[in-house]
């Protein structure tokens, strides 16, 4: 302890020699001066150690050494409780701390649970998408091929409505030329006849009548020499024949005529129906990307739902395991059984059978 006094004695006799006047009036200063210090350990070191010098100078050597162990066993005594109160402090942070690592641990193994789980429900609704793809893929290659069909039969129907235009305007051409010229044929009777002085009054009494109009013209042709009993009896016998004939020719050309007219009517009545069909598929096609919009938004939303509440927790964890995977099934289900139930019926076809 001496050593050290020295030492310290010599160590401020130093830091004194090398320190200013005005250094030292400002220590003498703050010392003459009230001070508020706080006490430290350097500061009780100091007075510790003064007081050990006044003792030592003061007092007996036996009663300074027994003050002095006196002295240290107290300090060996309050080490020995601040190092018993350390221990225990560990002891209880080793304690928490395996504590922590327990529950951390008991926390990763839900965790990886819910992961394989998640996965697992990952997997199921990746093979239901898929599956969902496929049937759409499916469904689209039907409705392309039924709109396919539906555009070939209405091409098709347009190209027979329009040879049938075609043949009617031919048929009406004809008719019209053969009128023209039954009428050029018959004013040139009607001439010959009424040059005929004979058959002039049965031609202008008869000419409302066609039949009065046929046979005196006849008669003119074969000669005005003959009888009327000989014109009427060379007349009877090629002139009706040509009636008949014409008269045939005209009811075969309007039995032709209304053939045409009824298959018009029946490729008109097609055509609407395959319009009606058409617009029935794209309103069925509207309807099932709807349905398959809905869907897939509905899926999207409750694998978010789902996602969410695997972090949530045990409890959430149970809730997302026993409630998402159900609703969005039955949801996938119900589109799927939607789409099933609606399998396009043609009622177009019965109608045209039945037509």
């Amino acid at each position: 302890m001496m050593e050290e006094v020295s030492t310290m004695m010599a160590y401020d006799a130093q830091v004194m020699e090398q320190m200013s006047e005005q250094e030292i009036l400002a220590c003498l200063e703050a010392e003459t001066g009230p001070t508020f210090t706080v006490p430290t350990k350097k500061s009780k070191l100091k007075e510790s150690r003064l007081q050990i010098m006044d003792d030592k100078e003061e007092e007996d050597p036996l009663d300074k050494y027994l003050k002095e162990n006196h002295r240290l066993q107290e300090a060996s005594l309050r080490l020995e409780q601040e190092n018993d109160n350390l221990a225990h402090k560990l002891i209880t942070s080793k304690v928490a701390l395996r504590n922590a690592l327990d529950k951390a641990e008991d926390k990763v193994d839900e965790l990886t649970k819910g992961l394989l789980q998640t996965r697992n429900r990952l997997q199921a609704t990746e093979e239901e998408k898929r599956g969902m793809e496929e049937e759409i893929t499916m469904l689209k290659e039907m409705f392309r091929r039924e709109l396919d069909k539906t555009e070939q039969e209405v091409k098709r129907s347009t190209v027979i409505i329009a040879d049938y235009k075609q043949i009617c305007s031919q048929l009406t051409n004809r008719l019209e030329r053969q009128q023209a010229a039954h009428r050029e044929e018959l004013e040139l009777l009607k001439e010959a006849a009424r040059a005929c002085p004979r058959c002039r009054c049965t031609v202008e009494t008869d000419e409302p009548s066609t039949a009065g109009q046929v046979f005196p013209v006849a008669a003119a042709t074969k000669g005005h020499g003959m009888t009327e009993q000989g014109q009427g009896e060379d007349s009877e016998d090629p002139r009706p024949a040509e009636q008949r004939t014409e008269d045939q020719e005209k009811e075969s050309m309007r039995a032709q005529i209304r053939e045409l007219e009824q298959e018009l009517a029946q490729t008109k009545l097609q055509m609407v129906e395959a319009k009606c069909k058409i617009q029935e598929l794209e309103h069925q096609k509207g309807v099932l990307s709807s349905d398959l919009h809905e869907a897939k938004n509905s899926w999207i939303s409750k694998a978010f739902t789902s996602l969410r509440t695997t972090s949530g927790g045990r409890h959430s964890l149970s809730i997302a395991r026993d409630g998402a995977p159900a609703v969005a099934c039955s949801v996938q289900s119900g589109s799927l059984s939607g789409w099933r139930a609606k399998k396009l019926p043609w009622p177009h076809r019965d109608n045209r059978e039945n037509v």
